[in-house]
């Protein structure tokens, strides 16, 4: 390795690709190191689901995610026309059904607080009770008894397609500032010799490193700074044949996501689990997930299942994300532990702490919770807490 770099970004998801892009993007040269592919972990799912929390007990967090789904359109416009790779971005928007009148109250009080927070006025995002028969062709009305919720901030993703068109954005118009390291995995980093070693023995100059692979990168952070801030949390979803629903709104019920995509395909999840043994997708669970879709969408009746995903998602005991300095550290970046917000949140995300590193203001600063003061010593948080 004959290339000096100013940043080594540990991972080929999407919090990796974002902030190799980012950093690249702001004049850094980079290397991208990733032992499988691009999209290996629980980046390269299926789902691609960009749900806004809910517009209630509004915080830092439920703030920036509000920014960054804002914001992602534009983001992935520029991306495509820059790569000519398509993400599979959609503004769907959502449907939820009410099943209570005590959840009917609780919604419309987040109706109310939604066009304060959301900006409703100004941005054009609503979030509105619905009546139930105006979704019928999508979600049965027999499972909203007291009506739905229609949003339309939310949107989707194709995840692969996202991350291909971010890891083309480094060999195409961004190539001399980075290079993509495949096939080669990290084996540490001398901060002293500002040196990061491969797994095949090589090593490469660079002045900062971010671990950026998943809930892999909490055992390596463990071994840093002698804590255990997340774990991996095993998810499953599922593609069914969707040709005819790809403009049909992401629907959230039992549990459930539904989410039409653009290949003709609906993809449904996603499951939970944190005592897993493999990254195995279960039949039994993929068709158990199948028939709960269709019991609430008869559309996908007769629909046949069409693949299978299972993988580890990273998962910070604490469930906001790690982005910043690691304690005790001076070159030791993190970036992981997004769980189900990583594809919503992660380009601002990365933009963010790359003016961390390169030391200027950020356009929307990390919010406090996502920081590393929040997630260690005496804020720390027990898995079995979490």
């Amino acid at each position: 390795m004959t290339n000096s770099y100013d940043l080594a970004v540990i991972g080929g998801g999407i919090f990796g690709l974002s902030v190799a892009r980012s950093a690249a993007k702001a004049g850094l040269k980079v290397a991208l190191i990733e032992s499988e592919r691009i999209g290996a972990g629980a980046s390269g799912g299926v789902l691609g689901a960009l749900m806004p929390h809910m517009p209630a007990r509004w915080n830092d967090k439920k703030a920036f995610q509000f920014q960054a789904l804002i914001s992602l359109e534009g983001h992935v416009r520029a991306l495509e026309a820059e790569t000519g790779s398509a993400t599979g971005y959609r503004r769907c928007g959502r449907v939820m059904p009410i099943t209570s009148e005590d959840k009917l109250i609780h919604q419309k009080l987040r109706v109310e607080e939604s066009r304060t927070r959301w900006q409703s006025a100004d941005t054009g995002f609503t979030y509105k009770l619905d009546d139930p028969n105006t979704h019928a062709t999508w979600l049965t009305p027999s499972a909203a008894p007291y009506g739905v919720v229609y949003e339309t901030l939310s949107a989707r993703v194709a995840p692969q397609a996202y991350l291909d068109a971010l890891a083309a954005s480094l060999t195409g118009p961004l190539k001399a500032q980075a290079d993509l390291l495949i096939g080669n995995g990290f084996a540490g980093y001398d901060e002293a010799r500002k040196e990061v070693r491969l797994a095949n023995g090589d090593t490469l100059p660079a002045d900062r490193v971010v671990l950026a692979n998943g809930y892999a990168a909490f055992d390596r952070i463990s071994e840093m700074t002698g804590e255990k801030v997340g774990s991996g949390e095993k998810g499953q979803a599922l593609l069914i044949e969707g040709s005819g629903l790809e403009a049909m709104p992401a629907v959230y019920c039992d549990g459930l996501y539904v989410v039409p995509h653009d290949d003709h395909t609906v993809a449904v999840g996603s499951t939970a689990d944190r005592d897993f043994t493999d990254v195995v997708p279960n039949e039994a669970l993929a068709e158990e997930l199948a028939e709960r879709a269709r019991a609430f969408c008869p559309a996908l009746a007769r629909r046949k299942v069409i693949g299978s995903w299972a993988g580890i998602r990273p998962r910070c005991h604490k469930r906001d994300p790690l982005l910043g300095l690691l304690p005790g550290h001076e070159r030791t970046y993190a970036a992981t532990g997004g769980y189900k917000i990583s594809f919503g949140i992660a380009h601002l995300a990365a933009d963010a702490l790359v003016a961390d590193i390169t030391e200027t203001e950020p356009a929307v600063a990390l919010p406090e919770s996502f920081r590393p003061d929040n997630h260690f010593g005496a804020n720390a948080l027990r898995a079995d807490c979490a």
